[in-house]
Order: C-alpha cells, then sequence, then structure tokens
C-alpha cells in the first residue's frame, strides 16, 4: 500500500493507493485543516488510525524547498525531516517532496480529460518543455524539462522571485507593498496571499465602500476564498481584485515559459484556478500572458490549461512514493 498526501499552506489531503497491475488505484482520502493540528506526523496518525494497512512507501508534497529530506514549511512554519517522519511512523521508504514536483508528477502522466483549455496556442507542442504554475495560500512554480523524451522535473522556488508591476495600478500596488514588506514577491500578489493584499491595497487606492455583509465574511471566512466568490456576485472591489491577480498572473507565467522556453504548455493548478475558470477566459489572463514584446511570438505557441483535478497533487505524489 502506498500512502501519498499533499499538505498546502491551509489543507492536508492524504490518500491511500494500492498498485494493480501496472496502475495505482485510490483506495481512501481524507483532507485535514492544517491549524487542527500541531505538525504533519500527527495528521498522518490521524489518518492512519483504525486502517489496518502496511505501507510500502509514502510521499507527501510540502508547500517549501525539500533539501536533503528536511523542509520548513513556506506558509505553515512547520519544521519537517522525512528520516525522522520515517522512523516515528514505521514507513522505511518515506519522501519529502515539493509540492510542485507531486504535481509535475502528475501533469507528465496526465489526461486530456483532466484538463480545460484557456489558450490553445500552435498545434505542435508534445515534447516540448512544460511549466507548472499553482496558486494557491502561496505561489508554486516548477518545470518539466524534455531530455532525450524523458521529462525531468525541476521544483523551483519561483513564486519568490520578485513582482515586476507591468501597468501604472501595479506600479502603484508594489509601492503600497513595499511598505509592508521588505521583499515584494510574486507570491504577495499572484495567490490567495496576494488577493487579500491586493483587496486590502484597493479598500485604500479605491476609498471602496465595503458594506457590513463583506466586511463579516472577510473576518469570519477564509479572505482569498469570499474575494472569488464576491467577484463572481460582481462586487466592485473584489473585481478589481480578481483583474489585477489575474492580470498577474498572465506575466508570471508567460515569464515562465520563456525562463524555461516551455512551449509545451502552462499547466496551472493550485487551489485557485478551479474556483474561477471563467475569469482565466475573459482574456484579463491571456493578455498579460502574451504581453512579452519581441518574443511574443514564443508565448503566443504556448497553450495554457487548468488541471481539472483537485488532488492533483496527491496522485502526482502517490507517483512518487512508487518509483521508491
Amino acid at each position: 500500500m502506498i500512502l501519498a498526501g499533499d499538505c498546502g499552506g491551509t489543507k492536508t489531503e492524504l490518500a491511500l493507493y494500492e498498485q494493480k497491475k501496472d496502475e495505482l488505484k485510490k483506495i481512501v482520502s481524507e483532507k485535514y485543516l492544517n491549524n487542527d493540528f500541531s505538525n504533519l506526523e500527527d495528521i498522518i496518525f490521524s489518518f492512519l488510525k483504525n486502517k489496518n494497512v502496511k505501507i510500502e512507501s509514502a510521499c507527501i508534497g510540502i508547500a517549501g524547498p525539500v533539501e536533503k529530506g528536511k523542509v520548513v514549511s513556506t506558509n505553515l512554519l512547520w519544521d519537517l525531516d522525512e528520516k525522522i517522519l520515517s522512523e516515528n511512523l514505521g514507513i522505511e521508504k518515506f519522501k519529502l517532496a515539493n509540492d510542485l514536483e507531486a504535481i509535475a508528477a502528475a501533469v507528465s502522466a496526465i489526461e486530456e480529460e483532466d484538463l480545460i483549455t484557456i489558450y490553445k496556442g500552435a498545434a505542435l507542442n508534445d515534447g516540448n518543455n512544460k511549466v507548472i504554475v499553482a496558486p494557491g495560500t502561496g505561489l508554486g512554480v516548477a518545470a518539466l524539462i524534455n531530455i532525450g523524451n524523458n521529462y525531468k522535473i525541476v521544483a523551483t522556488e519561483g513564486g519568490h522571485t520578485d513582482f515586476a508591476p507591468t501597468n501604472e495600478i501595479e506600479i502603484e500596488l508594489l509601492k503600497y507593498l513595499k511598505k509592508e514588506f521588505k521583499h515584494v514577491s510574486c507570491e504577495r500578489v499572484a495567490s490567495g496571499i496576494g488577493l487579500v493584499n491586493i483587496f486590502n491595497f484597493l479598500k485604500i487606492t479605491w476609498y471602496s465602500h465595503i458594506d457590513e455583509e463583506l466586511s463579516a465574511r472577510m473576518e469570519n471566512e477564509d479572505p482569498g476564498s469570499v474575494i472569488s466568490d464576491e467577484a463572481l456576485k460582481k462586487n466592485p472591489i473584489c473585481m478589481k481584485t480578481l483583474d489585477i491577480f489575474a492580470s498577474v498572473l498572465g506575466a508570471v507565467s508567460g515569464n515562465m515559459v520563456l525562463n524555461y522556453k516551455a512551449t509545451g504548455g502552462v499547466y496551472l493548478g493550485g487551489g485557485i484556478p478551479l474556483k474561477i475558470v471563467e475569469k482565466f477566459k475573459d482574456g484579463t489572463f491571456i493578455k498579460s500572458f502574451l504581453n512579452k514584446g519581441r518574443l511574443s511570438y514564443i508565448v503566443e505557441r504556448t497553450p495554457v490549461y487548468i488541471i481539472n483535478d483537485e488532488s492533483v497533487g496527491t496522485s502526482g505524489a502517490a507517483l512518487l512514493a512508487q518509483r521508491l
């Protein structure tokens, strides 16, 4: 039996997989709120409780850089060590992977029916490099590099590169964020965290009236989800927030295509894109994505997809565990 998981900044999903012939079959999965637990180990113990199974290998995708099997989760601040987890859980083959490494593993084997096409690009892209851009609580980036007709996964921390504004309102946003943070990364804008930062910026610069219902929701619910939901209800400040978010994410995605010459495709993962699919289809994202000056023709070739699978990180982690 294989234990796989996806540990993000807010939630963790765990699942058990059984290998049948050449395929992995999901047996059971559960989701947990990270704030309800003191560490990842407790979540895993809770999941495995009363399940009489022998785990042969395990892999957990984690939001943060993994170095020599150790990681401090970027937006969760959990210290994790795969050797300690292996010993305490009694699982000999245990791997911590960057969460985008896990998603990239799944993308390398993804079926067309699990993709929503946002931009078709050119017709012939098989075999070219690909990038995964995943806005969730934070912003993850990874690449799939084609080497001899096999894809090598490159996990990156591209979400923490410098935010580069491309228009006047984004310049003002950068000035605002510079007062709030020592370093303004792309993640400060193009993520769930970023949605809240943009919203707060607009409250000041637009002098926008925030009614009591919206204020209450922002205080008592997940603010990023509230903004997305209210934007779909045509709330002006939330609509503008999504406009800026989509524009910046489009620019970041286009940059990743140029960085890796990834004309094989941009694959949008994370928790946000599936919730706002129509926003990605209204042209805001694609306009910024294609706006690359003299090298616009490279991104024009590149298709853009939303991964239509909320558990793609978990299934990718299962594939990585299988290789152990």
